[in-house]
């Protein structure tokens, strides 16, 4: 945790004008699908305005804020891609969202703070009426700062034409049919298991709670040092998930009748062709989120998954 005492050379002044003489620079970025959370995205700039911090704007959703929401944004720059550099990243949407945001922070190792306009928001953690008290902690430097892994994945066949990073997860999944894939599977070039069925999942910590968990994949507190492999509808009873260390490298090869596949990283998705080899391993960097102080993650996973509820009760 940052501590920042609000005092200049020993002459005390006020939080609100401590907060007004630092300079922060945000990089904001949001979904341009949610036209009814206006209210909480003007409260951002407004707030932001007001403290004087430097705004970027990632261009699409500028347009968005300025062509279907009608707002007098006037940012200090527009973002064109990952050609920038800010001490916060704000992702201001649900946990989609958030996940594009750390796609466009990559290796910059900004701290990126979810603002939940979404349904769950389990990484966009911040509720609209929460806004205020957490921006002004990122000024007076009451958050704490979590570094989440990220795997990526290469392929030694057709070139991806999507981001190979993965904060969430990396799938394979079948395409165009019916009919189930084939996923031979190593590890460190040990053979494990030829998967039959609709898709593998392989996912980070953070990716725990997503699309492992829809197929019965276990939930892993994050900063584990782990990766989970999950199957998607498999063919037998005896598969099960299977949790591996984040030093691992994974190799896949896919049969399919269609002769193709689809590879998902965190959303985003590309046709490849059958006997593509794909090889997944954990990324040279961490994505680090910003939080206010005094958050815990088992009380998200309560709050958001109603992890351990009973009805009965």
């Amino acid at each position: 945790m940052f501590c920042i005492q609000p005092h200049i050379v020993g002459r005390k002044i006020s939080k609100q004008a401590f907060m007004t003489a630092k300079k922060l620079r945000f990089a904001l970025f949001g979904n341009v699908y949610q036209a009814k959370k206006s209210a909480s995205i003007q409260k951002i700039l407004t707030m932001l305005a007001q403290l004087g911090a430097d705004i970027y704007v990632e261009r699409e959703y500028y347009e968005f804020l300025a062509a279907q929401q009608r707002f007098n944004v006037q940012p200090t720059r527009i973002i064109d891609g990952n050609d920038f550099e800010a001490d916060f990243a704000l992702s201001m949407g649900g946990d989609g969202t958030f996940l594009k945001t750390a796609h466009f922070v990559g290796e910059k190792n900004i701290p990126v703070m979810g603002i939940n306009m979404g349904r769950l928001g389990f990484l966009a953690d911040v509720g609209p009426e929460e806004i205020s008290p957490a921006i002004r902690a990122l000024y007076t430097g009451d958050y704490e700062v979590e570094k989440h892994a990220v795997i990526q994945v290469d392929t030694d066949g057709e070139p991806l034409a999507i981001c190979p990073k993965a904060l969430n997860d990396i799938a394979v999944l079948k395409r165009d049919n019916a009919s189930m894939i084939s996923i031979r599977t190593s590890i460190n070039g040990d053979y494990l298991a030829t998967y039959q069925a609709d898709g593998l999942i392989v996912s980070t910590p953070t990716g725990s709670t997503a699309y492992s968990l829809s197929n019965g994949g276990p939930i892993i507190v994050p900063q584990t040092g782990v990766m989970c492999l999950t199957a998607v509808a498999p063919h037998s009873l005896n598969i099960r998930p299977v949790v591996i260390p984040d030093d691992a490298e994974i190799t896949l090869t896919v049969e399919s009748r269609s002769h193709n596949f689809l590879i998902a990283i965190d959303g985003r998705s590309q046709k490849c062709s059958e006997g593509t080899r794909l090889t997944i391993r954990k990324a040279p960097y961490y994505i680090r989120i910003a939080k206010r102080s005094g958050r815990k993650y088992y009380a998200t996973l309560r709050e958001k998954m109603m992890w351990g509820m009973d009805k009965r009760d």
